[in-house]
Parts: C-alpha cells; sequence; structure tokens
C-alpha cells in the first residue's frame, strides 16, 4: 500500500520467495505429490510489510494448516506491496502454472487510497475471478472497505463492489479482510495501516475458515 524506504528490498526478498515457492511446487508436481493449493494474491496487507515473513497472515494460516489434519495443504503467498486490481488478473494467469485449489483474492485496498474507478476496480476483479472459474479453482474473495477521503458515495460504491461480485461469480466472500484490525491503533504500525504481528493473527482466524471450507 503505501510505500517507504525499505519497499524494493521487500519486494526482491518477496519475489525471490515466491519463486522458490512456485518451483517447489513444480517438483511436487513432477513427481505426482502435489498438495491442496492455496494461492493467496494481494497486497502489501498479505505480504506482510513490516513483519518478518512468517508473521504475514498467509503465513500464520500455513502454520495452522500444518498442525492439523489439513497438514498436506500448501499455501503460495503471492502478495506485492502496492499493487492493485489492475494485476489481479495478469497474476493469476502466472500462477497457474503451478495448478493452485484455491485462491485468496485480497486486492483493492489500494485502488480505494488512490481513488481509482471503482467500475474499473470491479472490472478487473471480475477478470481475475472469471479465469479461476475457467480453470476450477474456488475463489474466496476479501472485502475491502476504504476509508471517507473520497466522500460517502465512493465509500458506499467501493464497498459494494466485493458482495456484487460474490453474488454474480456465487464464490465465497470475507465481509472485511481487516475485521477487528482497521481503525486499532495497537494492532496497526505507526503508519496505520499495516498490520502489526498480533493484527495478523487476527486476519489469519478471520481468513482461515474460509479457506477450511473449501478443503
Amino acid at each position: 500500500m503505501l510505500r517507504n524506504p525499505h519497499i524494493r528490498t521487500m519486494k526482491l526478498k518477496l519475489f525471490t520467495s515466491v519463486v522458490l515457492s512456485v518451483l517447489t511446487v513444480l517438483v511436487a508436481v513432477e513427481a505426482g505429490t502435489k498438495p491442496v493449493q492455496v494461492l493467496f494474491i494481494g497486497d502489501s496487507l498479505t505480504a506482510g510489510l513490516g513483519v518478518l515473513p512468517e508473521q504475514a497472515y498467509p503465513a500464520l494460516i500455513q502454520e495452522r494448516l500444518n498442525q492439523s489434519k489439513n497438514s498436506r495443504v500448501k499455501v503460495i503467498n503471492g502478495g506485492i506491496s502496492g499493487s492493485t486490481s489492475a494485476g489481479a488478473y495478469s497474476r493469476l494467469k502466472w500462477y497457474l502454472r503451478v495448478r493452485p485449489d484455491v485462491l485468496v483474492l485480497a486486492l483493492g485496498a489500494n485502488d480505494g487510497l488512490r481513488g481509482l474507478p471503482v467500475a474499473q476496480m470491479k472490472t478487473n476483479l471480475a477478470r481475475a475471478i472469471s479465469l479461476a472459474k475457467k480453470s476450477n479453482i474456488k475463489v474466496i474473495l476479501c472485502g475491502m472497505e476504504v476509508p471517507p477521503n473520497y466522500g460517502p458515495v465512493y465509500a458506499r460504491d467501493f464497498g459494494q463492489v466485493y458482495p456484487e461480485l460474490a453474488r454474480e461469480f456465487q464464490i465465497s466472500l470475507v465481509p472485511f479482510l481487516l475485521e477487528g484490525v482497521g481503525g486499532q491503533a495497537r494492532l496497526n504500525q505507526a503508519d496505520g495501516i499495516h498490520p502489526t504481528p498480533e493484527g495478523h493473527k487476527i486476519i489469519a482466524r478471520t481468513v482461515l475458515p474460509y479457506i477450511l471450507e473449501q478443503l
């Protein structure tokens, strides 16, 4: 979402991590031991900006899955800081090579912060969801909310995109990714936007039940 002096280093580390994850999955596919794969496509909230990789909510979800009967489920964190809904389709298309089974689509926050057109965001997300469904990938859409900086009409229209898409495509919806975290100073870093490790724990608890429903 918002950039800081460490963003380039974080992007490089994240890219390296993602490439290693993809290579690992490709080896598993070739060996015939492919796990059930849950792909997260999101922005800095998903990438874990400002926290350690193992403290980001996708990693915490992987940890909880490992401790349960779903230990063969593999989480792939495709979060990239600063990304908007415009990259949703191309990023999913790139990941199709590893045959994800479930997609957690958590984009749109940066669209809202930049005041980008709501209609275009909806179109971008719809393209990615359509591609996922055509590829037999189950989709979990994570809703977002924006502060009223651009007026109540924009905030209202923005918030309606997610339930509208969920109804249109008959997919699972997490009503608000930052439920219990957004606006809570103690659960966010100094920028007031990115969650602390404790905040990520709450997000993981919010999202995990939706993933379990799809396994």
